[in-house]
């Protein structure tokens, strides 16, 4: 698949590539353990502060595993951008997956909706925490993530709606790019982040 299809089953995608140009950006991330727990920290913050702070965090335990981020101490993951919160989240994953109440191999044999209950059961893990991992590490090419902030931004300028979208109107828009919705997330984002770059740049 391929955007060019996308953009002959709707105009908004040729406008994605035609501002932000091709899609080179790099959307994916590592499966198990060290990808659920790079979403987790990714909560709520732009992608370029994640980056950095998860490098911060890779200095410092490399390769991340369940049990060295639970040797970690709260000063040192505080001191690479997790709150307390993401702390408590993130202990509770490692210790999911070290006592195999989270099969993460499983996941990769699920369909996409028993993937995202299994995921969601665990404290600290959102559908839209499950969904992003489901697209960016296991690769799946139909998830729609419509709880995610940019994606309702990005549907309604490209639309021309006067008011964000609600999930119904996300859902609904999306049902013809079936089964392609990954790919049409990828480019709502790349537009979206193409558009905030544009605003910093020096007029």
């Amino acid at each position: 698949m391929t955007p060019d299809h996308l953009a002959s089953l709707d105009p908004i995608f040729a406008e994605c590539i035609r501002v932000g140009g091709p899609l080179v950006r790099d959307f994916t991330r590592p499966s198990g353990f060290p990808g659920l727990l790079r979403i987790i920290m990714e909560q709520q913050l732009s992608t370029q502060v994640a980056l950095v702070l998860w490098g911060k965090l890779q200095a410092r335990l490399d390769p991340v595993t369940p049990e060295g981020f639970l040797a970690l101490d709260e000063a040192t993951l505080k001191a690479c951008g997790f709150s307390g919160r993401k702390i408590l989240y993130g202990r509770i994953l490692a210790e999911a997956v070290l006592s195999g109440s989270l099969d993460l191999d499983a996941l990769h044999r699920m369909e996409d909706e028993a993937a995202i209950e299994a995921l969601v059961a665990l404290k600290g893990i959102g559908r839209w925490s499950a969904e992003i991992y489901l697209m960016s590490a296991l690769d799946r090419p139909d998830v729609w993530p419509v709880d995610d902030l940019a994606i309702q931004i990005g549907v309604q300028r490209l639309k021309g709606w006067e008011a964000r979208p609600t999930r119904a109107q996300l859902l609904d828009v999306a049902e013809p790019w079936r089964p392609y919705r990954s790919l049409a997330a990828r480019l709502v984002w790349h537009h979206y982040v193409a558009l905030q770059q544009q605003k910093k740049k020096p007029r």
